[in-house]
């Protein structure tokens, strides 16, 4: 600690310099990662997230003999610490049940690998009795999270809400608390994250989340907080979780893009389409001074053109005209000549086809419209020869047929879904791959919403087809919530393609489920298309 005493005997300049440094280095913790974790992610892994209780028997009826916390690697593995587990593992006549964070059922586990040098277990749920979300795995650099949460449930608040026997096999939220990363070091046996979220008894076997829910380590085990001393406490890390999840053939979901807000990549969007816009706007200024100097280069050209070409005419109907009239007047003269009769016809013939050939000349010069007309031309032909700029119907035109979409990771956020390549088959009506309509929304937007069983999520896809973007938004919903979503969505059948007015309809029939969405989705993946090589 600084003594201010000795803060007063610093220079000004040295203490000013201090103080800029101390600023400094608090700008870059604030900008180098996210300091607050977000509750809805928070939230969205709490899904996954259950208690485990060791269960033995008095009499005939069941009695929690002790409980930890696990969470969901996959729909039906469970991650906990093998501390929580050992009595069962030591006594076959104790059982492991899983009693879910929402819901009115619960389960039972069997052991599936237990590791007591890193204080780790794997459960599966019995077939058919239950599924979980999972949660996702953080695999990129942990160092600089800033906050974490850990999420478990403790024994203390059990005690302090008075809770009995029968509802630790009751569904119940799991206790959320918030800390800060102290960094990662060794303890005598396995890797460990150092941490400040509290976590008591009961917590054991529960997930420590980063800022945009990941797990990034496994509570486990707590400092000696004895005399005052500050409490700090330990978790897993994921040096040692994956290899022992990878080790029992689960390849559970691991996602090392940033974590970044929602309204971040809000920020972001309006900043990236106001420079596009602007970028738009000089393009076409630029266009709009090309074609402006082709149009008055073409004009000039097209003057001197074309009344060169009037005058070239003009003349040589002048002078046909003069031949008409000389070669009539020699007609004329010659006619009462009997012997120059031949020379008089040969003279009117010469006159007539002077006249013709002069007023032919006359009639055909270029007229001073002319001018506009090749002006045009120029124009068109500057343009690409449709004498049109192109168009955003044009370059949705061109976007259909198949297409294959990527990813675009700087304009995403993902916590655990899935960023594979997405076949996108479009046509100009709002049918993706051939069986698939979407619904034109009140923006002009392309959507179609997508609440399937088998995904603890309502997915919203929104398809720009000037741009070729397609954004998928996930919101990861609680069991009622999930549920409220998935009625509105049988509440309506969306009609198939090539029927009449089916964006339309699908359009209407849709908004009432969009409406009912929180205000902000847990995940945004956007993907760029391109054609298929």
């Amino acid at each position: 600690m600084i003594d201010p005493a000795r803060l007063r005997t610093l220079p000004r300049l040295r203490l000013i310099a201090v103080l800029l440094c101390a600023l400094a280095a608090l700008f870059g913790v604030l900008r180098a990662g996210p300091l607050a974790a977000d509750p809805g992610d928070v939230d969205a892994a709490s899904r996954g997230v259950v208690r485990v209780v060791i269960i033995g028997e008095e009499g005939d009826e069941p009695v929690p003999v002790s409980h930890g916390t696990g969470f969901a690697v996959s729909p039906t593995r469970i991650v906990t610490n093998a501390h929580v587990v050992a009595e069962a593992v030591q006594d076959d006549t104790l059982r492991i049940g899983i009693v879910p964070s929402e819901g009115t059922g619960g389960a039972f586990a069997r052991v599936v690998a237990v590791s007591p040098k890193n204080d780790l277990a794997l459960l599966e749920i019995a077939k058919g009795s239950l599924r979980l979300p999972p949660l996702a795995l953080a695999g990129g650099d942990t160092g600089n999270l800033g906050e974490v949460s850990a999420v478990g449930y403790p024994m203390n608040v059990d005690l302090a809400q008075g809770l009995d026997m029968a509802d630790i096999f009751r569904a119940q939220p799991p206790v959320k608390s918030r800390g800060f990363l102290s960094g990662e070091r060794p303890s005598r046996q396995f890797d460990t994250i150092l941490h400040t979220a509290p976590i008591a008894r009961g917590n054991s076997g529960g997930p420590l989340l980063d800022p945009c829910g990941r797990v990034i380590g496994v509570n486990s085990f707590s400092a000696d907080a004895e005399s005052g001393d500050a409490e700090f406490y330990f978790a897993v890390s994921l040096r040692e979780l994956l290899p022992f999840l990878r080790s029992n053939k689960v390849e559970p979901v691991v996602n090392a893009l940033p974590c970044r807000s929602i309204e971040e990549l809000n920020a972001e969007e309006r900043q990236r389409l106001e420079a596009e816009q602007s970028q738009a706007r000089a393009a076409l200024e630029q266009r709009s001074e090309s074609l402006r100097e082709v149009r008055e280069s073409a004009r000039l050209t097209a003057q001197m053109e074309v009344l060169e070409a009037r005058e070239n005419r003009m003349a040589l109907a002048l002078i046909a005209l003069l031949a008409c009239i000389g070669a009539g007047y020699a007609a004329f003269v010659w006619r009462g000549e009997e012997e120059r009769r031949s020379q008089m016809r040969i003279a009117g013939a010469v006159s007539a086809a002077g006249l013709a050939v002069a007023l032919l000349l006359w009639f055909t010069r270029p007229g001073l419209s002319e001018i506009e007309d090749r002006v045009a031309a120029a124009v068109e032909k500057a343009q690409g020869g449709d004498g049109k700029p192109d168009t955003p119907a044009k370059t949705s035109d061109a976007a259909e047929g198949a297409l294959i979409c990527t990813l675009v990771p700087e304009r995403s956020r993902v916590t655990a879904a899935r960023t594979d390549d997405v076949a996108f088959e479009w046509s100009a009506d709002g049918c993706v791959n051939r069986r698939t309509q979407y619904g034109l929304a009140q923006g002009g937007e392309w959507q179609r919403v997508f609440a399937a069983e088998d995904d603890a999520a309502v997915a919203v896809n929104t398809y720009d087809p000037a741009t070729r973007t397609l954004r998928t938004d996930r919101y990861l919903l609680g069991q009622e919530a999930l549920a409220a979503a998935r009625a509105a969505r049988a509440a309506y059948t969306p009609p198939a393609c090539g029927v009449s007015d089916a964006a339309r309809t699908l359009g209407e029939q849709q908004s009432t489920l969009i409406a009912g969405l929180p205000e902000r989705p847990n995940e945004r993946l956007v993907y760029s298309c391109s054609q298929k090589p």
